[in-house]
């Protein structure tokens, strides 16, 4: 119960955001991989997976590459702690889960994606931590990482509580 109700103030408090405008800018540093081969490296390297939902006409996700994934401080961290998997949500892509194939299409279909961007947060085997929907600001999208990948949220904290503790911090 204390995971569905941190998972349901994430998702609340992560689902801020701004108009999408202008070109879109490549994260030159996010190693992204597609479904399959991001789940094979997570199994191997015990870290959980962030993925990015997105489509080829999105503003948002436009948005979030340019102005959230190109952050160095973004990049360094999801490098470090998460395994990322892009996902169009429109693509016909194979795709496996829990021993079951998919399409790309079907895979979003599967976590209930109905708004772009969306992040899912997936553990090393693929057992749901959370998705968020929508854009997030850079600073907001960092403390949403460190409060996945320090592991606050498998401690109970919830998400409210964790960041008036980083707001304490000098």
């Amino acid at each position: 119960m204390k995971r569905l109700i941190a998972a349901s103030a994430l998702l609340f408090a992560a689902s801020f955001g701004l108009p999408a405008w202008g070109a879109p800018a490549a994260s030159r540093d996010v190693a992204w991989r597609d479904w399959n081969s991001g789940f094979k490296e997570a199994g191997a390297t015990e870290r959980p997976v962030l993925v990015d939902v997105y489509t080829d006409w999105c503003g948002w996700c436009r948005r979030m590459e340019r102005d959230v994934y190109s952050r160095s401080d973004v990049r360094d961290y999801v490098s470090r702690h998460f395994v990322t998997v892009k996902l169009n949500a429109e693509s016909d892509a194979p795709a496996v889960y829990e021993g079951k194939s998919y399409t790309a299409r079907t895979l979003a279909q599967r976590f209930r994606v109905n708004g772009y961007p969306t992040t899912i947060f997936l553990r090393p085997g693929g057992n749901h931590i959370a998705n968020v929907p929508g854009y997030v600001p850079a600073d907001r999208f960092l403390l949403l990482l460190r409060y996945i990948g320090e592991g606050h949220l498998d401690r109970g904290v919830l998400y409210d509580d964790f960041v008036k503790q980083q707001s304490g911090k000098p």
